[in-house]
């Protein structure tokens, strides 16, 4: 368990010390889909879904997710999160909605985890509010797309 930070010698898990590490710009995104029936995407980009504008509810649900991380995730640090913009970019060949989260701060550790959560928040809450007409609809390819800032560098994903 050498290699894995989030244990120690014993293999117990703990919250990484970050208070040795130089305070630093860091950036992350994520990205992902969620992939849904034709009728269900027109439903969506043509704002006709009964709860509401479903793009814009999940847009501000992804930012919120991003913000509580370290409440949902037992050994993220909480972070004075700088910025968080949240993308869903209708894609018709998909169907569904590409889903985009990019997060920044000036702190000792990164904030992958806060982009990861805002990804997936976003897309349980376009769920959440399409289900009515599509249970299948299938949350995926949820991924770190660039990481940058700290000892660690740059970390873009091909």
């Amino acid at each position: 368990m050498a290699d894995l930070t989030h244990f120690d010698a014993k293999g117990d898990a703990h919250m990484v010390d970050v208070s040795d590490k130089a305070v630093t710009a860091r950036i992350a995104t994520a990205e992902g889909y969620i992939k849904m029936a034709r009728e269900t995407f027109d439903i969506i980009t043509e704002g006709r879904a009964k709860k509401g504008d479903v793009i814009s509810v999940a847009r501000l649900a992804g930012i919120m997710g991003a913000k509580q991380t370290s409440s949902l995730v037992p050994l993220c640090h909480p972070l004075p999160i700088t910025k968080v913009s949240v993308d869903l970019t209708p894609d018709p060949d998909l169907p569904g909605l590409r889903l985009s989260a990019t997060v920044k701060t000036t702190g000792q550790t990164g904030v992958e985890m806060e982009a990861l959560t805002a990804v997936s928040v976003t897309a349980l809450t376009v769920y959440d509010m399409a289900k009515a007409v599509d249970r299948a609809m299938e949350i995926g390819g949820i991924r770190v797309k660039l990481k940058d800032g700290g000892k660690s560098g740059r970390y873009e994903a091909t």
